[in-house]
């Protein structure tokens, strides 16, 4: 779904705005919840088996986050630094495997002058740019720069809030942790908003 098309605009955005505000600002998490949706919802459009690996990714990063506050906690150095190593192999592990597995292959061939079989891999929307962010957020809590994210949903939202999953920019979690349970909605926020939205939708569409 790309965000200058009709459809973004005029429903799943409309949707999704509509059910946002409807809602209390005093349920916040509920309107996370609703955020976190159509997150889901946006990424499953173009992407709709990879939505799973995205999960559990986001799963095994959250599992790990409370695993490395833990060990923090109990002050276990090792375990901490075991957890945290651990975590960033598996997430790099992903990326790696359907970014460059068939580099390899080829340079292996190459190299080797053997007959590998390339395999048919499709590189997930946005893998790069959740990866990234999954990095930013257990690497900051790791040298306790932040705070542990206890809630999963919150964390899921972080990392595949639709307006940057598949074009970014890269948001570490440290800019925006604050925003996940204390942000307030301003007319003057909405307007700079939605000045700011408009000037880059003409922008995408005249590809200026």
């Amino acid at each position: 779904m790309l965000f200058s098309s009709l459809t973004f605009i005029f429903y799943f955005l409309l949707l999704c705005l509509v059910l946002y505000y409807v809602t209390p600002k005093k349920y916040l998490q509920l309107r996370n919840v609703i955020l976190l949706v159509f997150s889901l919802l946006f990424y499953a459009w173009g992407e709709p088996k990879y939505i799973f690996l995205m999960l559990f990714t986001v799963f095994v990063s959250y599992i790990f986050g409370l695993l490395i506050h833990y060990f923090d906690h109990k002050q276990n150095k090792k375990m901490k630094l075991c957890s945290f190593v651990i975590v960033v192999i598996l997430i790099i592990s992903s990326l790696l495997y359907f970014k460059y597995t068939n580099f390899f292959i080829e340079s292996i061939n190459g190299w080797f002058k053997v007959n590998f079989e390339i395999k048919n891999i499709v590189l997930p929307i946005g893998i790069s740019f959740y990866t990234f962010q999954i990095l930013s957020y257990v690497i900051d809590l790791y040298r306790n720069r932040i705070k542990v994210q206890k809630n999963f949903f919150n964390l899921a939202l972080y990392i595949s809030f639709f307006p940057q999953l598949i074009a970014g920019p890269i948001v570490t979690y440290q800019s925006i942790e604050d925003q996940l349970t204390n942000r307030k909605e301003t007319l003057e926020k909405i307007g700079e908003g939605l000045e700011r939205f408009i000037i880059g939708l003409g922008k995408k569409s005249f590809n200026c």
